[in-house]
């Protein structure tokens, strides 16, 4: 394990972002696919997306496509594009701009796609969980629980971006390429609504314990509380994400949205 990987924002999230697209390759679908890199930082506040060219070639679409995408992130506030020589579309001061955008895509998802989407994120998670269990040196779990440690003190952005790495990282001590790429995928879809439970401080805390437990257990070679607190976790961010999806939906204005999501935010 690279010790050095919190040190960065993490790269599987990028590969996971800018996989091709191809012919499904809508101005919407590449426009999402933005979104959500940044929502689970892949890039970070005042970072440089890669150019139109680049992102073109990456997902497999055409440059007027990306052109119109970017476009869009734009209106949206979470991009600002600046001309010249160290020009280019970069990522802005936006944290409530990507809140509301998460929150929209939490409320336009069918219960049962949310629920789904749990189910998914938990088997492939303690699949993984329970391989690491057979396979993680110790060495390398030392280094995912100082990385965590490390998080407890920073805000809640940063602490997000650093336990999504860490779950990145359990995962990729199964050493299979094909759960690892898998979790990656999920993660990269599931973390946007993850960032929105962050507005509560008790379920950001439990998260913390469940990935300590989760780290105890894999130390331990104990692959039944591995799973187990993989399993709990997962499905104490279900209830929460259905709760809160609910009481959303019960806000009938764009104005309204904004207010819900601001006194969660000034609540913890």
């Amino acid at each position: 394990m690279n010790s050095t990987f919190a040190q960065s924002p993490p790269s599987r999230l990028r590969t996971a972002a800018f996989a091709p697209i191809g012919e499904e390759g809508r101005t919407e679908l590449v426009e999402a696919r933005l979104v959500q890199a940044i929502s689970v930082g892949a890039f970070t506040e005042g970072e440089r997306l890669p150019s139109e060219t680049e992102l073109s070639a990456l997902m497999g679409v055409a440059v007027v496509t990306v052109r119109e995408a970017l476009s869009g992130l734009r209106h949206r506030g979470l991009i600002e594009t600046k001309r010249g020589r160290n020009g280019g579309s970069f990522v802005r001061p936006s944290r409530g701009a990507v809140e509301e955008v998460n929150a929209r895509a939490l409320m336009a998802m069918p219960r049962v796609a949310l629920a789904d989407l749990g189910v998914h994120y938990e088997v492939v998670s303690a699949a993984c969980a329970e391989y690491a269990c057979q396979r993680a040196t110790a060495e390398e779990l030392d280094v995912v629980a100082d990385v965590l440690e490390s998080a407890r003190e920073l805000d809640r952005d940063q602490w997000r971006r650093r336990v999504t790495e860490v779950q990145l990282e359990l995962a990729a001590l199964s050493q299979s390429v094909r759960l690892t790429n898998e979790h990656v995928r999920v993660q990269t879809e599931f973390t946007p609504l993850l960032g929105l439970q962050d507005l509560d401080e008790r379920a950001r805390q439990s998260t913390h314990e469940a990935l300590l437990a989760q780290i105890a257990a894999t130390r331990a070679s104990d692959v039944v509380a591995a799973r187990a607190a993989v399993r709990e976790s997962v499905r104490g961010s279900m209830r929460w994400l259905v709760g809160f999806r609910a009481e959303l939906l019960a806000v009938p204005h764009n104005a309204e949205l904004h207010a819900t999501l601001e006194s969660r935010r000034y609540s913890i």
